[in-house]
């Protein structure tokens, strides 16, 4: 017989930003929970609303399958005596496996017997089970808990009802003072309490209440209303998804409406008017279908239509002392000047240890004047990103960034500007802080590419240097998202400038400074270990194999757009039949290689040809080899290396490498070492798992 089975656990309002990870765990749980206790099932569904998390599981067997095991004892040797009687070792595996010893039988194993009993388990009804779900509603974890009344449990909120149900009958167990029951409460002003007769009624009886248990149903309807008041009024609704997402889980029963706002309002940045009206008050801004901000907003009730035109005037009334504060601090915000400004952020205390933003400011301003002339950007260029690294944080001693911090950056452009200072200085304010989120949006200026790496790398080793390296899911400052940033920005823009290098030089400048708290060779390695890890991220996400990505970053990430163009290569000549007697070659001068350290060559020591041949193809490539690297072309270096394999093979064939004489030997191998040297300047072949098919 095919079943239904319902746990609904009713709480004060979640907040939102708790849900969807909630009921992620709720249904793997779930599925986990049936798994480990055999019970068959066909499908199970989740639900949630503010106000309860919910899960139903359709198709439940009336009770676990009956199990029959083969169980293995000892050897048969083991199990019988001299006289061919059975052991204690033998009647103890029996009785320990709930049979006699009349129910034992051998089994050859490996040209060994075994002693083995059939253990027969018959299957429990699933209702004596299903009282045990208790565990999985406690297991689930929150970002926040707390206590209430006088219970020990700490969970999200107060648990106020549970409706636990096997068809039309209670499941019965308690948490704290609250047991479980065939009883759900609707929505808290539109609906009531009401009764579940049966676990398959879950969602209608709920609906009937007034309240949409499932999120995606609810979210359709946000979508639909919003679609038909953009129709009807000829509007573009800013759909944003994390709001969208949000909003879904801020009500039970939605529904769309508007209100509108005085156009006066409109001289304020859109950013900051569009900042207001989502984070502070939840509504979507409304644009023409030319894109322009209009003096309309749009919000989901948490109830049913009537009345909505007292819940829109109601709604205005906020919003306009909200975006009269944003007006406000927007004209306040342009009194004075810039250098002012600047001055209050030496009484602001960036970390305790690096002190102030104004020391910040001044060392990223350094940073970028020397990224600048390593690029060789040009004397006015270089003039606009020192200009832009010296303002960048301006922005931050403002009202409009004090109360939305989001709009750093975004308002420092446009206070800039409004400050007459050069479109690219200004827009470069901005793209400083790019990417903001991973994989987004990078700096489309050579301005703000330049003062963007500068300022995240002062961050990263800054905060490295104290001992505030991110360590498993915690990175307070956004570390990780920094560096794949600066890398991003590296390869996006193909600037050839050494990883490592620039490291290096923060690093330096931060110890000229006795700034860090901790030993520069620990500083190093953990900078150099961070970078690289992103790297190997970045390198994952293309595509490249982990293979691939060790091989090319066994050397450190040197120029990445370089590196990145490396593993593509590799990643095709691992496939490729014609590259394996390439591969051999090199990988034997490798191998061979980390037997010596480096030594000069002595030509007349040669006994062969094979040696002279060798050493004078090596000789006469190692220029153009070293060239085409440098003009980040890896194909044609590769290309180049590729034309030792043969002289490589002949010179291994003909001449003995580990010879007796010491002089010879060393020779040799300091030869193998000159070419490895040019060879790891690659990548490190031996890494590479090859994947010919020979």
């Amino acid at each position: 017989m095919s079943n239904t089975v319902l746990f609904e656990l009713g709480l004060e309002e979640l907040p939102a930003r708790f849900i969807d990870d909630a009921i992620e765990q709720l249904t793997k749980s779930t599925e986990t929970w049936l798994n480990d206790r055999r019970i068959p099932y066909e499908s199970v569904k989740s639900y949630s609303t503010p106000r309860r998390l919910a899960v139903q599981i359709f198709g439940v067997a009336d009770k676990q399958p009956d199990l029959e095991e083969e169980a293995k004892g000892p050897a048969k040797k083991i199990a019988l005596d001299e006289n061919g009687e059975w052991s204690k070792a033998a009647i103890g595996f029996s009785k320990g496996q709930g049979q006699s010893v009349d129910e034992i039988y051998f089994k050859e194993i490996k040209g060994v017997e075994y002693v083995h009993v059939k253990k027969f388990t018959p299957g429990q009804s699933t209702v004596d089970l299903l009282a045990d779900f208790k565990q999985v509603l406690l297991s689930l974890n929150f970002p926040k808990n707390m206590r209430w009344g006088s219970f020990n449990l700490k969970y999200a909120r107060p648990i106020r009802w549970i409706a636990a149900l096997f068809n039309d009958q209670v499941i019965p167990f308690a948490i704290e003072n609250v047991s479980t029951d065939a009883f759900t409460y609707g929505h808290r002003f539109l609906g009531s309490k009401a009764v579940i007769e049966h676990a398959d009624q879950y969602e209608q009886v709920l609906k009937n209440e007034q309240v949409i248990a499932d999120k995606n149903k609810r979210k359709t309807m946000i979508e639909q209303q919003l679609s038909h008041l953009e129709q009807t009024r000829n509007w573009e609704i800013v759909k944003d998804d994390q709001l969208l997402n949000e909003i879904t889980h801020l009500v039970e029963y939605p529904t769309v409406f508007s209100g509108e706002f005085s156009s006066e309002f409109l001289e304020v940045p859109e950013e900051a008017l569009i900042t207001s009206m989502k984070e502070h008050q939840r509504y979507f801004p409304v644009r023409s279908t030319q894109g322009v901000l209009q003096p309309f907003f749009v919000a989901v009730r948490n109830g049913n239509d009537k009345h909505l035109e007292t819940v829109a005037r109601g709604n205005e009334k906020v919003l306009k002392a909200r975006l009269a504060d944003a007006q406000f601090f927007y004209l306040e915000d342009q009194k004075g000047s810039i250098d002012e400004k600047l001055k209050k952020l030496e009484r602001m205390v960036y970390q305790v240890e690096l002190g102030t933003l104004a020391d910040k400011v001044s060392r990223v301003k350094q940073f970028t004047e020397s990224i600048s002339r390593k690029l060789r950007l040009g004397e006015r260029v270089e003039k606009q990103a020192v200009r832009a690294a010296e303002i960048s944080k301006f922005d931050l001693v403002t009202h409009m960034v004090d109360e939305f911090s989001e709009l750093q950056g975004i308002m420092g452009e446009k206070y800039a500007r409004i400050y007459g200072e050069d479109e690219e200085v200004a827009a470069a304010i901005n793209e400083h802080y790019m990417p903001r989120q991973a994989n987004g949006q990078l700096p489309e200026s050579t301005v703000g590419a330049v003062v963007s790496i500068a300022d995240k790398l002062d961050t990263i080793v800054g905060s490295i240097a104290i001992g505030h390296t991110p360590t498993g899911s915690q990175d307070p400052y956004g570390l990780r998202r920094q560096s794949l940033g600066v890398i991003q920005i590296l390869k996006g823009r193909n600037w050839s400038l050494c990883v490592e290098d620039l490291l290096d030089e923060v690093i330096d400048f931060y110890f000229t400074k006795n700034l860090p708290t901790r030993k520069k060779e620990d500083v190093v390695q953990d900078v150099h270990d961070f970078f690289r890890t992103r790297a190997s991220y970045l390198l994952k996400d293309e595509g490249m194999a982990p293979d691939v990505i060790q091989s090319v970053l066994a050397q450190g990430i040197q120029v990445y757009s370089q590196t990145s163009a490396k593993a593509l290569i590799l990643m095709e000549k691992r496939n490729d039949n014609q590259f394996k007697s390439v591969h051999e070659a090199l990988g034997r001068v490798l191998n061979l290689a980390k037997k010596t350290e480096a030594a000069a060559i002595d030509p007349a020591l040669f006994e062969n040809k094979s040696e002279a041949a060798l050493y004078e193809l090596h000789r006469d490539i190692h220029e153009n080899y070293q060239q085409a690297l440098q003009e980040q072309n890896p194909e044609s270096a590769l290309n180049l290396l590729a034309q030792l394999a043969d002289p490589i093979h002949s010179f291994f064939d003909q001449t003995m490498v580990m010879a007796e004489d010491e002089q010879l030997r060393s020779n040799r191998l300091a030869l193998l070492k000159q070419i490895a040297s040019d060879i790891l300047d690659f990548a490190d072949l031996n890494a590479v798992q090859w994947k010919q098919q020979y």
